[in-house]
Order: structure tokens, then sequence, then C-alpha cells
């Protein structure tokens, strides 16, 4: 009789809906209720987590009390500082830190590079027909992205800065000549400072491999496997698809982009996994 009890609590105690029941988890905080861009990415955190909540429990999804940059939140993931999940390009230095969640949120699509520039200077980017006319230019980008290596390493001119909104008032004073954003991210970006002399250009893209994953600590597996878990759940039932289509911050990859009317400037990247899954064809976008 014993022993029954004894089985019967081993159970209970071990029940993965009783160790995920009060599953509280932490992500960086957007810039603000305009912020479309990380709101996308908490959406299909949740969504994740919400296709295996029957297995494995509730959750709650939290904000970290201050708005960080890239540096520090990934400082604070690594350090278990208040963060559990960050959303990221990819690099081997980071999947060497962090545990990666090999999925491409937005399907590959951040690689697709269109830039913000001062308004009044379409004319000289309309005049760009090679890679090379584009290098004579100089690109701003955050010092610790991994953009910044990439450009870098493709033989472009780049500025770095520390600060994300910094970057806008120093392409407007002229520090440089253009801002690679992913394709769903000018317009938003324009109109969160539209207080600037700053338009989105109309006419080139450079492109490389850049997936952009969730990553969690390394030592983090159970939340790294219920995430990987529940967003392969929703790319096989649809919903996945139907948030990176449907939702507010990607509205422009679709609508204004324009992709197929640019002149596309393929690059390499340096930085990239070996891991990284580029023949699962279901995990990319595949043009409309």
């Amino acid at each position: 009789m014993k022993v029954f009890k004894y089985v019967v609590l081993l159970c209970f105690i071990c029940s993965p809906v009783l160790h995920a029941s009060s599953l509280a988890i932490t992500h960086i905080r957007p810039y603000g209720q305009e912020d479309n861009r990380n709101a996308y990415f908490i959406d299909m955190l949740q969504l994740a987590l919400s296709k295996t909540e029957e297995n494995y429990g509730s959750f709650e999804l939290k904000q970290a009390e201050l708005v960080m940059n890239q540096s520090r939140a990934l400082k604070s993931l690594e350090y278990k500082d208040n963060i559990d999940v960050v959303w990221t390009m990819t690099s081997i230095e980071r999947e060497g830190l962090f545990k990666a969640i090999r999925i491409p949120l937005l399907k590959g699509l951040l690689g697709y590079r269109i830039f913000i520039i001062r308004k009044g200077t379409q004319e000289t980017f309309s005049k760009v027909k090679t890679l090379e006319n584009l290098k004579e230019l100089t690109a701003g980008q955050g010092v610790s992205w991994p953009d910044m290596k990439i450009l870098k390493a493709n033989g472009f001119s780049v500025v770095g800065s520390t600060g994300y909104s910094t970057l806008f008032s120093m392409l407007e004073g002229g520090r440089f000549d253009y801002f690679p954003r992913g394709v769903n991210e000018p317009w938003a970006e324009i109109k969160a400072h539209q207080e600037k002399n700053l338009e989105v250009e109309k006419t080139l893209i450079i492109q490389y491999p850049a997936p952009i994953y969730f990553f969690v600590n390394k030592d983090n597996h159970k939340l790294a496997f219920r995430i990987e878990r529940g967003l392969r759940i929703a790319i096989a039932d649809g919903s996945f698809e139907r948030l990176f289509r449907k939702h507010p911050a990607n509205k422009e990859i679709f609508s204004l982009a324009n992709i197929q009317g640019r002149r596309i400037f393929r690059l390499d990247n340096p930085l990239l996994p070996s891991q990284t899954p580029l023949h699962d064809e279901s995990l990319w976008y595949q043009g409309d």
C-alpha cells in the first residue's frame, strides 16, 4: 500500500502539466505600443506556447521591466538575469552562447534588406546599377548586430552605433547614406520617427541568408523543446503561416515591399552556422 501511494505521488509530482502550470516566461519589452515589429515575435511566441498548453500546462508571458538594446538583452539571457527568451538574427557566435530554436520566424525575409534614406536622396540610389556602385555609399548599422559584420565582410563601408534610435538621427544628420532594414521593418519605423526627414528607398534590395530565431539560455532545454514543438505544430496546422501573413507588422512585406520589382544584390553571410536548415523549404518564404 505504501509503495502504491509513493508511485501515485511520484507520478503527480512528475506530471508535465503540473510542472508547467506555473510557467512564467519573461521576454524583452517592446519599444512602445506602435512597436509592431517586436509584437509579431511576442505573438508568435504566444502561438507556439499555446499549441503545447494541453500537454505542458498553462503559461504566462511577461515583459522585462526595462527596454533593452539587443546587446544588453543577450547578456541578460546569458546570465539568466530576468530574460528567458530573445528573438534575434542567428550567427555562429550566438548559437555557441545560446540555445537556438532553428525555425526562421520570418521565413528568411529578414535577409531581404530595404533601405531607409534621407528624403531627397532617392535619385542617388536610382542610379545604382552594380554592387560596386552601392559600395561607394555608406550604410549604418548597430555595432552588435550580425549585419554589421556581414556587410563589412562583403566589402561595404559601414558606420555603427550602440543605440537603435540613434541610427535614425545619425542618418538624418548625414553620418551615413542608408540604413538597411528587414522588409517588414522600414515603414513602421518611418512612422515611429515621422519627425525626421526620412523615407523608404524604392528601387534596391540587398539579400543574404539571415534567419531570425528564438533563443533561450543554453541550459534551458525544456523551454527550447516546448517552443520548437509548438512552432512545428503551428507550421503543420497552418496557423504559423496565417500569423506570418496577416500580422500588422508584416503587411508591408506583401503590399509595399515590391520585392520582385527591385534590383537585388545577393551577398554572402560568413556568420551563418552550418546547422542552418536551408534545405527545408517549408521553413522559408517561397514567394507569392
